[in-house]
């Protein structure tokens, strides 16, 4: 009869994830609040812990994050990364995907990445390359730098998970880091032989056929031929360069940068690298007895973080004279908050479950996990496609983990299996790239999992994980 009772809140956990995710938003963290009421009322179970240090760590950065992009900041870090991108063009399948996981990791959120992607798209698209390529692959990338950055919304949730095990954010960032950049660099290799050229993609020279998008002025100086779209031969020839086509492979995608944007990226990032400092040097942080014994530990990372990043924000608003009224209305601050209430909810929701289950759940699971440590890993990138939600994952299925006796540098180094969000096309960052992709070389299909990102996804899950679980085995 137990076992009925532990199934039926297993639906209801399910099911409020299911619907938060249908209904999008804030959605997701309310139908986890409500899923909540419903174990607590309905079946009489305890509530759980909600998680509110991972809450206001979010609120924290995110206040930053809004600050420094009110202040121009977002767009001075994104100009850098568009002349790093356009100065590479020939190895632009290899700069791009390493320059967006870089930014995600120094900016805490994806949402960066939304600005490179017209830069990527026209240096492809200007030297005659195959756009899906560079595309996909950044897009891919991307995803891994929210696990290997130390102010992201799913790195909050997860290091106070860590926490009381000790296994701290310098340890955390020691794994997930490398094992990201080996992803980045394995993803590039596969993803550079993915798809045919421009001048061979029936696709492309149809949509050059019907005047949808011109044959880039690289190609037409070669003199190079196409596939002919209507027979299949490969005779089809292309026209003479014309005027706005010469013009597109020489001009620059270009980001003007406010005034003070510098300052305020600069702000944000010398708080960014005094979390981690601080991370690093436990002896840099202020000691307060603890327990009985009266014995002195530091203060501990949540609210450091917290401070270091709202101390952050005040600055920006002080140094660059910026109206605190404006914060409220940058798009960060309103994606960030979304965040923090997914969070809240299923956080809740999912501590609440666990806690009152740890016979019936976390026992046979940590035999399966003993028998196949590697499910996690598939747990993570399933979850993670079906919420799209990194944070709302990780509240999910890291405490099942650790309850199960799953140590915290494997966990680790199967954290980033969070990657499977690009599982199914239903992420903002998918669409705007296929619909950026004027050559329709980055495009989707019928059968849902299969699209231009599936491939560079599913490398980067793999070649990430296996260099994490190689990488734990030296930090301890």
């Amino acid at each position: 009869m137990e076992a009925v009772f532990v199934i039926l809140q297993a639906c209801v956990v399910i099911g409020a994830i299911v619907l938060g995710v249908r209904t999008g938003g804030v959605g997701l963290g309310l139908w986890g609040v409500a899923g909540t009421l419903m174990l607590v009322f309905v079946f009489r179970l305890a509530p759980g812990s909600p998680p509110v240090d991972a809450f206001f760590i979010i609120i924290a950065v995110i206040t930053a994050s809004a600050a420094m992009q009110a202040a121009g900041g977002i767009d001075y870090l994104v100009a850098i990364a568009s002349k790093i991108i356009q100065r590479n063009p020939r190895r632009l399948t290899y700069v791009a995907p390493l320059v967006s996981f870089l930014f995600t990791v120094l900016a805490g959120t994806g949402n960066i990445y939304f600005a490179l992607i017209p830069v990527i798209y026209e240096t492809a698209y200007r030297n005659g390359q195959r756009p899906e390529r560079a595309l996909a692959a950044s897009t891919v990338t991307s995803a891994l730098g929210i696990t290997a950055s130390p102010v992201s919304a799913a790195m909050a949730a997860y290091l106070v998970l860590m926490e009381p095990s000790g296994f701290s954010l310098i340890k955390i960032l020691a794994i997930t880091i490398p094992s990201a950049v080996v992803a980045c660099l394995v993803t590039s290799l596969v993803q550079q032989r993915v798809g045919k050229e421009l001048l061979d993609d029936p696709v492309f020279l149809k949509r050059v056929e019907e005047g949808r998008v011109e044959v880039p002025a690289v190609l037409e100086a070669k003199g190079g031929t196409g596939t002919d779209p209507a027979t299949g031969s490969g005779e089809g020839t292309l026209e003479q360069p014309t005027v706005s086509a010469a013009r597109s492979a020489t001009a620059t995608v270009t980001h003007v940068v406010p005034k003070g944007g510098a300052t305020a990226a600069w702000i944000f990032l010398s708080a960014t690298f005094l979390v981690v400092l601080l991370g690093l040097l436990p002896a840099l942080r202020p000691s307060f007895p603890t327990g009985t014994d009266g014995a002195l530990e530091p203060i501990g990372m949540s609210p450091v973080i917290e401070m270091v990043m709202f101390t952050a924000a005040l600055v920006i608003i002080l140094v660059r004279r910026v109206k605190p009224a404006v914060i409220v209305d940058q798009s960060l601050l309103k994606s960030g908050f979304v965040a923090a209430i997914a969070l809240f909810g299923i956080a809740w929701m999912a501590d609440t479950f666990i806690s009152s289950n740890q016979e019936t759940i976390i026992k046979p699971l940590g035999a399966l996990i003993d028998v196949a440590p590697l499910l996690l890993a598939v747990v993570l990138f399933l979850v993670a496609g079906l919420t799209t939600s990194q944070s709302a994952t990780t509240n999910t299925i890291i405490p099942i983990a650790l309850a199960a006796g799953l140590s915290p540098g494997v966990s680790t180094a199967m954290w980033p299996s969070l990657v499977g969000v690009w599982l199914f096309p239903a992420n903002g960052s998918q669409i705007a790239v296929v619909e950026t992709d004027l050559t329709g070389s980055t495009r989707l299909s019928q059968v849902p999992v299969w699209h231009s990102f599936t491939i560079p996804m599913v490398v980067a899950w793999v070649s990430t994980v296996v260099a994490g679980l190689l990488i734990q085995l030296f930090v301890h």
